[in-house]
């Protein structure tokens, strides 16, 4: 790599560490060509990304970032693992490194907080926008439904009992 071409690389990763939401560091030796195609495309339907660079020039670019402490991480085979939405990358790099363990998560930052394993462990297990969404929605529809039912019941079960005595008169 000349000099230009290491000036993009870190203009490139400057832009990961600033923008994103969530930034993972793991070690991944060991990995086979599949199986890190496979965390790509995982990453890749979840909107986020994989970027395997020289850690030197990663430390240059985290320099003057809010969350410089990755460069403590930054030693040996390391990949980024980022996305915007703060929950994404955790997901997807905890659920792979389960079923893979070649993958092993150091550590990682959200926002300016610095995150260890256990961290990020419980960032993954938190439920993602759409599904607060969801549940809020649940949330405010239930007493509607609710309220729709206790209107009808009496009504059902004056039917139900007009029902049974006209049957009773019948036999």
């Amino acid at each position: 790599m000349n000099r230009k071409q290491k000036e993009i690389v870190v203009k490139e990763l400057a832009a990961i560490f600033s923008d994103s939401g969530s930034v993972l560091v793991a070690h991944y030796s060991g990995l086979t060509v599949s199986d890190m195609s496979h965390l790509r495309n995982e990453m890749r339907a979840v909107n986020a990304g994989v970027r395997v660079a020289k850690n030197r020039l990663a430390k240059i670019a985290l320099e003057g970032k809010p969350n410089s402490g990755l460069v403590d991480l930054l030693q040996g085979q390391t990949v980024l693992l980022y996305s915007e939405d703060p929950l994404s990358a955790a997901k997807v790099a905890v659920k792979f490194s389960e079923g893979n363990e070649k993958l092993c998560i150091l550590g990682g930052s959200l926002g300016e907080e610095m995150l260890d394993v256990e961290g990020i462990k419980s960032l993954s297990k938190m439920p993602s926008k759409d599904e607060l969404i969801g549940i809020i929605i649940g949330c405010i529809g239930a007493p509607a439904a609710n309220l729709s039912q206790y209107i009808s019941a009496p009504g059902s079960s004056l039917t139900s009992i007009i029902s049974s005595i006209e049957e009773e008169r019948a036999a």
